[in-house]
């Protein structure tokens, strides 16, 4: 089995796109394959999952997660990208106050609409949205619907406001700051912004991308580097050790599982659940767990 698959929880720093940090990566370690969970505008900073090998198949598994972020926004300017890289295309004199602030923001939670930002790579019409926006275009984005678990108001000065929020899949951080403002009756954008979280991949304990690209030894000997299956949040795992389950497994073929040595099995195993095949803590597969019968989705042999 190739072991050369696994995460990097690297920290992404301001200024460069997340596709450059994987392409230093790549260029540095000689790597065929590598992807990243995520993107951080150039502008952000923070966490960034970087996938190893066949590990580039469990991306989605990661998009999926939870993240956390703590960001300035700052009042009375709203840019063309909704972040401090536009330009300036509406001003208001109105400066909420943090009382306000916190009245509105404990009316955004759960399920809502938002509209991603122009500058942003959701595709219309098969062309990414940013390139229109340069083009000066005339398009319009659909709304899409978004998760936040918690938002909070950390710090607020005179015309800057900081905030933690915790949400999900797809949310635009740039969008909330642009629709706070419109229902404080001003205008906003976002100035910094950092991710602290992605599931199981924290700001404390990512690697800076200089570090990395400073080591000498081999990337998987780096101690910053995780097997696939350990960065993998709240997931139904099982070992195999069966060299003809791992033959079996590596040509698509279906497999028997004994229930009782799944790795943190649910209480209920009545629907078909999506389980991950280990093999020394890499997953080699994942698929459908149907009673006691696997039936592999994807396989990482």
């Amino acid at each position: 089995m190739n072991n050369e698959q696994g995460w990097l929880n690297i920290y992404k720093p301001r200024g460069i796109s997340s596709f450059n940090v994987v392409y230093k990566i790549k260029k540095k370690f000689n790597l065929k394959k590598i992807g990243h969970g995520g993107t951080l505008d150039p502008l952000a900073e923070g966490v960034l999952p970087v996938a190893i090998g066949k590990t580039t198949k469990l991306i989605p598994f990661i998009n999926k997660d939870i993240k956390e972020y703590e960001f300035t926004i700052k009042w009375c300017e709203q840019t063309s990208t909704d972040d401090s890289e536009g330009e300036v295309i509406a001003r208001s004199s109105k400066i909420p106050s943090p009382l306000e602030i916190t009245n509105q923001i404990l009316k955004m939670k759960g399920n809502l609409l938002q509209k991603p930002p122009y500058a942003s790579a959701v595709k219309i019409n098969g062309k990414k949205a940013y390139k229109l926006l340069r083009e000066k275009k005339t398009f319009e984005i659909k709304d899409k619907l978004v998760f936040i678990d918690e938002v909070s108001l950390l710090s607020s000065y005179t015309q800057t406001s900081k905030f933690f929020i915790r949400c999900g899949k797809g949310f635009y951080i740039r969008s909330f700051a642009r629709d706070l403002g419109a229902k404080l009756s001003t205008k906003a954008h976002i100035i910094s912004l950092k991710r602290i979280k992605v599931g199981k991949f924290e700001a404390k304990s990512a690697n800076l991308l200089d570090d990395l690209l400073n080591i000498r030894q081999r990337l998987f000997e780096f101690r910053g580097f995780h097997s696939s299956s350990s960065m993998l949040d709240d997931i139904l795992a099982y070992e195999i050790d069966d060299e003809k389950d791992i033959t079996s497994i590596s040509q698509g073929k279906s497999i028997k599982l004994d229930i009782k040595k799944l790795i943190k099995p649910p209480l209920d195993l009545t629907d078909e659940k999506i389980i991950f095949l280990t093999v020394r803590k890499n997953v080699v597969s994942f698929g459908k767990l149907s009673g006691d019968l696997f039936k592999p989705n994807k396989v990482l042999l």
